[in-house]
């Protein structure tokens, strides 16, 4: 980003050379050889990014900040409500942790190229290991912490990691979940076994170690000796992370280590106006992308200091638990989900317990993991009085599709939208056929290829699959499966899935359009609308709806005001008449909606519990909701 660069101009800049353009963002990195060009289109799927160029992520995340005199300064804070702690890790502390966890692992045979899988809670160890493959050329694949048997064997089996690296337990709010018995079961039932399991002791719940195979994680790392960066090529690959394949095998996206570290370090100053020194807390959880991208690399790759959170945006203690942290770390920007906001607002929707706290400090909220509804945007810029941000990306691309860019200047906010595309993405709009829409009219949102650096360059093991899950709907293009338009200003707004289209008596309607209209009740906390089978109209829209804390609500009466709603903001046509009220909505552990799971209980289909799915017991609710 040139200095005092605006949006077009960079813009511009871009699609007049990429080639130019992703060099002289790759010079904001050390390179043991630097790239002398950008791309190559004769590799891989779509073409590979700096294909000549050598570094090592782990030396631009730590070693060149302390080598640059700023090893005193914080590098991570480690908040855990949920067991009292609150520690801070220098860049100096992080380099030695690391390089000696690093050389814990290639003493036991840990070489560039090998995998390691990790099982971790939310804790200062799981960064460390994170970075301790990224130094050695390992590539690690982080497994959600908590993530039932049946998964970590499929994930075991499809990584072939030679290592593992856990911990006796995670903590959540009023219950131990303890991971060791899941991990141990995980590997009896996987045809692989890994060559050794390093195991982090916690003394909320310590575990049995398996003779000839665990280790004790604190002792390895401490006898460690300290190992150097290993420098790996751009193209080969840093991580591997799964996301659930609609075949049930999960699919293995695969991140390189170049055009990641090149993005996420660039993306720091231009979408979120961060730098060096600038405290930054996104609440995620490393075992999903944002928590990859924007807890451990993006900010280390910019100096920044990082929080790394453990705990839940209610109930540890309470709903004031986010503003307490941005408060007492004196964080800059916070980036959640727009799931933890709406569980904030339930709570506390007056916003008592943000005027509790200082945050003089705080100065942007960002949004993503699914579209923000305007109501929540709204209630959170007036209550916080900072920009909110939606922004919208995928597991698959790694970083920021669309956004909005603080190093540029925000644009006005348009709650609802999730901003404009990034420098080195081409978004369009397509229609069925794969012709482009008009502006401002509803379509399949694609990519024109190639993909800019940072994106998932192939699957793990599994080329074809991503050709055909990713390229081959709208050849020339990659396929996002959301629907949404691009507006005559450029501006993107994101309706959901392509599959959360509805038709209703041969009318496309998306049902993100009738939840904005749901959310607006200023009685409800939350909703998901879903299509369900309907014998006259094909499908026929249902609403669940969240209520707010103390909102007390005869149900039908409730259900009549939402059916007026939709009928008087989006027309008769939405056929919209059954509304029901939930104590909860069935989530993912990153806060998405399952939509499909509700539609196919509401249709009375045979459906699967999700592995990700934050709470099973929901669905029972929701079906004994829904058949009532």
């Amino acid at each position: 980003m040139a200095p005092n660069e605006g949006y077009d101009a960079a813009v511009a800049r871009w699609r007049k050379d990429p080639d130019a353009y992703w060099l002289e963002a790759a010079r904001g990195l050390d390179w043991s050889r630097a790239p002398s060009r950008a791309f190559d289109g004769s590799m891989g799927l779509f073409g590979r990014w700096f294909p000549d160029g050598v570094l090592n992520t782990c030396h631009n995340a730590l070693d060149r900040h302390v080598a640059a005199g700023r090893g005193a300064q914080t590098a991570i804070i480690y908040d855990s409500p949920v067991t009292g702690t609150i520690r801070r890790f220098s860049y100096a502390e992080m380099l030695d942790r690391v390089s000696r966890l690093a050389g814990a692992l290639a003493a036991r045979g840990v070489a560039k190229g090998d995998r390691v899988l990790l099982y971790m809670p939310m804790v200062p160890e799981a960064a460390i290991a994170m970075l301790a493959c990224a130094r050695l050329g390992a590539i690690h694949s982080v497994v959600f912490g908590g993530f039932a048997a049946a998964e970590v064997a499929a994930r075991i089996d499809d990584a072939t990691p030679k290592a593992i690296i856990s911990a006796s337990c995670g903590i959540e709010p009023g219950r131990i979940v303890a991971y060791k018995p899941l991990l141990d079961a995980a590997i009896g039932m996987a045809a692989h076994k890994p060559d050794f399991c390093f195991i982090l002791q916690r003394e909320a719940q310590r575990c049995d170690l398996v003779a000839g195979r665990d280790v004790d994680y604190a002792e390895a790392e401490a006898a460690g000796a300290p190992h150097p960066c290993v420098d790996v090529a751009a193209t080969d690959p840093l991580y591997i992370l799964y996301t659930s394949g609609t075949t049930g095998k999960p699919k293995g996206i695969v991140r390189d280590h170049g055009g990641h570290a090149v993005v996420l370090h660039a993306s720091m100053r231009m979408i979120y106006g961060l730098g060096a020194g600038d405290v930054f807390w996104t609440a995620s959880d490393v075992g999903w992308v944002v928590g990859h991208s924007y807890i451990v690399y993006a900010p280390l790759l910019a100096g920044c200091t990082s929080v790394l959170f453990e705990g839940k945006p209610v109930g540890t203690p309470d709903a004031g638990t986010f503003w307490r942290v941005c408060a007492e770390h004196g964080v800059r920007v916070l980036f959640t989900a727009p799931t933890a906001i709406r569980a904030i607002r339930k709570e506390d929707p007056e916003g008592a317990l943000i005027r509790k706290y200082d945050l003089s400090k705080l100065e942007a909220l960002y949004l993503a993991g699914e579209r923000c509804d305007p109501p929540t945007a709204i209630w959170s810029a007036e209550k916080l009085g900072v920009p909110v941000v939606d922004h919208w990306w995928q597991t698959e691309t790694g970083w920021p599709i669309t956004a909005g860019f603080r190093g540029f200047g925000l644009f006005e906010p348009r709650p609802g939208s999730g901003g404009k595309p990034t420098p080195g993405y081409d978004l369009r709009a397509l229609d069925a056929e794969g012709h482009e829409v008009p502006r401002g009219t509803q379509g399949a949102l694609v990519l024109k290829l190639p993909l800019p650096p940072g994106c998932a360059p192939t699957l793990w093991n599994a080329e074809q699959r991503y050709r055909e899950a990713y390229l081959s709907t709208f050849p020339g293009y990659y396929d996002t499966s959301d629907a949404g338009m691009v507006d005559e200003e450029g501006f993107a707004w994101v309706m959901g899935r392509t599959d959360d289209i509805i038709n209703v008596a041969g009318h496309r309607l998306s049902t993100g359009a009738i939840e904005e209209v749901l959310a607006a009740h200023p009685d409800v906390a939350e909703c998901a609308v879903v299509g369900m089978a309907d014998a006259l109209k094909g499908q026929a829209p249902l609403g669940l709806v969240v209520l707010k804390a103390g909102a007390r609500r005869e149900e039908a009466e409730l259900a009549r005001e939402l059916v007026a709603l939709v009928r008087e903001r989006i027309g008769p046509v939405a056929a919209f008449k059954e509304a029901r009220v939930v104590a909860r909505l069935p989530k993912t552990r990153s806060g998405k909606i399952l939509r499909g799971t509700i539609r196919k209980i509401a249709d009375g289909e045979r459906y699967s519990v999700p592995p990700t799915i934050d709470d099973p017991l929901i669905l029972e609710e929701i079906a004994g909701v829904l058949a009532g």
